[in-house]
């Protein structure tokens, strides 16, 4: 499935197993801010670690290959949030522009569809310490041309980042991104 068609899907989609706090933060024709609060139990490193190793762990419904084993996330300035393709193709998600190891990561770019719309984004990532583990503090700020407006994909582009970080909580508490622990 595309990602065109998966973040249309989103709401059908979603089925979060613990409760994160997901906002829309401020949504318009031209810009849009979305925060995502996810409370992780394991050290910071093992999520930061996980974060990392997206492939495992990100939604194949969210990709353009179908496969989320495709996808890579080199955690370095200039680094690449990128996806092979069949044939020799690919997709550069985003560009990692701010690293510091088990405390924040931010990229750039526009996800999925918003690549050919005319916007780009900042999506950050704060890996809070926690007595019980961490808070995962996503946010994703977004500004630029988009046909119909913004705000009319805010809802469902903040579903599918939600969903994605329910998936790295399940991925790190249990082994397994569908919340199941693995045998």
């Amino acid at each position: 499935m595309s990602l065109h068609r998966a973040y249309g899907l989103a709401t059908g989609l979603l089925l979060l197993t613990t409760a994160a706090d997901a906002d829309v933060v401020e949504a318009n024709a031209t810009s849009m801010s979305l925060r995502t609060i996810v409370e992780i139990h394991a050290p910071v490193a093992k999520v930061y670690d996980a974060f990392v190793q997206i492939g495992r762990w990100w939604d194949k419904e969210h990709t353009y290959s179908g496969d989320s084993a495709n996808l890579k996330l080199t955690a370095a300035p200039g680094g690449c949030f990128c996806e092979t393709l069949p044939d020799g193709g690919g997709v550069l998600h985003m560009t990692v522009v701010n690293v510091a190891p088990n405390r924040r990561l931010t990229m750039a770019g526009a996800l999925g569809p918003l690549q050919p719309t005319g916007v780009t984004g900042a999506l950050s990532l704060s890996f809070v310490a926690k007595p019980s583990g961490i808070e995962l503090v996503m946010t994703y700020n977004v500004g630029g041309y988009y046909p119909q407006g913004l705000q009319t994909v805010a809802g469902s582009v903040d579903e599918v980042l939600t969903h994605q970080m329910q998936r790295l909580k399940s991925f790190v508490e249990t082994g397994n991104p569908e919340g199941k622990p693995n045998p």
